[in-house]
Formats: C-alpha cells, sequence, structure tokens
C-alpha cells in the first residue's frame, strides 16, 4: 500500500481526486482506467482525469448473501468468471441450490448492464495495457477479485487494483490470491496484479461507506453521463 492516509472522503470525486495524485506516481504502460459500477466510475473518473488515460467501465456483479446483501459470498464478472468466498459460504450455510440460484440472477442483470453502459460496443482493448481497476473501496474484495480473474484472461500487461479505502485483511487476501476462484477453464491465468493501492486502511473498519460525507447511490444516468464525458466525439470510449 502506497502514500498518504486522509482520515475522511468528501465524497467519490474528492476521493478519486486523491487516488488519482497517488497512482500518476506509478509507471504504467499504455494505462486504461476500468471502474467497477456503480460507486466506482465516479471515483475511475477523477483517476482517469488525473493519469490522462481512457476510462471504460468492468462489469461485475456481487453475490449477496440472502437478507443480507451488502454482505458478499462472491461475485461473477465478464467473461463468465465466478469467485465464491468459501468461508462466508460456510458461515451463512448456503446451499450449492441457493448459491446457483442467486448466481443465475445476477448473470441476467450483469447482462442488462451491459445493455445498458456498453451500448453495442465491445469492451476497451485490455492486451499489453496496464489496468487501473477502480472502485470507490473494498470490504470483503469479493467484486474486485472476480473483476480481476477476468481481466487476466485478456492478457493485461499488469492489473493494479486501487481504491480510496479498505481493511488490511481484504488487501492481504488479494495479495496473497487467497478467496477461491471457479470458472469453466481448467487452466487458471497467472496472477497479473503488481500491487495493490489503497489511501487509506482504517481499523476497526466499519465499512467503505462510514468513511464517506457523501455515500449515495449513484444511478444508472450518472454512470452514462461520466462515461460519455470520457468519450472521442466519435462515440467510442478513450
Amino acid at each position: 500500500m502506497l502514500g498518504a492516509r486522509p482520515q475522511r472522503f468528501r465524497n467519490r470525486r474528492h476521493a478519486g481526486a486523491l487516488l488519482g495524485a497517488m497512482l500518476q506516481e506509478l509507471e504504467a504502460v499504455n494505462p486504461l482506467v476500468l471502474g467497477l459500477l456503480r460507486g466506482g466510475i465516479p471515483v475511475a473518473s477523477e483517476v482517469a482525469r488525473a493519469l490522462d488515460a481512457p476510462l471504460d467501465v468492468w462489469l461485475v456483479r456481487k453475490l449477496g448473501v440472502p437478507g443480507q446483501t451488502e454482505l458478499a459470498f462472491g461475485a461473477i464478472a465478464e467473461g463468465g468468471v465466478q469467485v465464491i468466498n468459501q468461508k462466508v459460504v460456510k458461515q451463512q450455510r448456503l446451499s450449492k441450490d441457493r448459491i446457483q440460484q442467486i448466481s443465475r440472477q445476477q448473470h441476467q442483470e450483469l447482462s442488462r448492464r451491459a445493455q445498458i453502459f456498453r451500448r453495442g460496443r465491445p469492451p476497451a482493448p485490455i492486451k499489453d495495457r496496464t489496468i487501473f481497476l477502480i472502485d470507490d473501496g473494498l470490504a470483503t474484495g469479493a467484486s474486485m477479485r472476480a473483476a480481476i480473474r477476468a481481466l487476466t484472461y485478456r492478457e493485461p500487461r499488469e492489473i493494479v487494483p486501487a481504491v480510496p479505502v479498505a481493511p488490511s485483511r481484504t488487501i492481504a487476501e488479494l495479495r496473497s490470491n487467497s478467496v477461491s476462484v471457479s470458472d469453466d477453464s481448467e487452466d487458471a491465468p497467472a496472477n497479473l496484479v503488481s500491487q495493490v493501492v489503497a489511501l487509506f486502511s482504517p481499523s476497526p473498519f466499519w465499512g467503505v461507506g462510514a468513511w464517506y460525507d457523501d455515500f449515495r447511490q449513484i444511478s444508472d444516468s450518472e454512470v452514462v453521463s461520466l462515461l460519455a464525458a470520457h468519450a472521442h466525439s466519435d462515440g467510442t470510449v478513450q
């Protein structure tokens, strides 16, 4: 983990500006900034401005525990990748049938969001690029883990997960690749995470939203507007 440790963020854009300033210190080859929906997009937008890099969305859906949807037992991402946190599954006594049901529902939502935010265009090119993978914070890290896993199949040069705030344990798990992963491929790709960056790693953690003055929900229209602001005049993402 690098750099200064602010105590709070005014909002996601404030956090993104601070994170972008930190990431300017890193060497990057043909950088691309990818934001996770929805809260990661305002943060990623500011990071992209700071790095003078293109911005795109990377689609991931959290798999939430029934009745406790903010508690993730896993996540799915573009490319058919699924990450399961077996510790949470055991603690919550989730059956395989229940996991499959929730996963199917979230795959449908992932497809819906692809139509809204991609609007028929393919994802930005990933191969041989430095990918800055941005969210507004990490709790269990399940969504970030799924996003990383999906990206490795696109052959980037390196992946740098970066967030304003995260617990130290989650950062360590991302570094050690300790959360189990299931997908349809027999051969898992190499771990291309070069480092994990967080501005602030508080203890006790209390959740991502506890460290923002303004942590309101981000709408689909706001995401579309932010992506459009980084688009070329011909309609493609920078």
